[in-house]
């Protein structure tokens, strides 16, 4: 991390239906009331899955193993208003221990991707949406 951009992780939990997991955020925060991948910042003393690993079990009380984390794809703003610039990271998750629930506010979902191609979101997680099913 460094303070010319912000690193952010995100999960895209798979369940074995083909469902995959969106987190809608707050009304009270930055793009409330948006469908994203779960994830958040990384501090400057973790690399990226590590803050991916303590960012779920916060969010959403589950805990996963670094090992079934698969890098996937990235998303990283060109412009920002008086901030750093934002870039997501976001890893494939299919194993996961608990039942993910919104701890820190907002809603939990599980979409198909024509359910998540509907769904608003803030920009960037329209890019990554885009990378995941173009996967798929």
């Amino acid at each position: 991390m460094n303070d010319r951009w912000l690193t952010v992780v995100a999960g895209a939990l798979r369940a074995p239906d083909g469902r995959w997991l969106m987190h809608r955020r707050p009304l009270e925060k930055h793009h409330g009331g948006l469908w994203e991948f779960p994830g958040g910042k990384v501090e400057p003393y973790e690399i990226p899955v590590d803050s991916l690993v303590r960012e779920l079990r916060e969010e959403l009380g589950i805990d996963i193993c670094k090992q079934d984390c698969k890098p996937i794809a990235f998303a990283e703003e060109r412009v920002s208003a008086g901030r750093p610039p934002i870039v997501i990271l976001l890893y494939k998750i299919g194993a996961w221990q608990g039942v993910p629930v919104a701890l820190e506010g907002g809603d939990v979902g599980w979409f198909t991707p024509k359910e998540i191609d509907r769904l608003d979101k803030p920009p960037l997680d329209y890019e990554l949406v885009a990378r995941v099913f173009a996967e798929d």
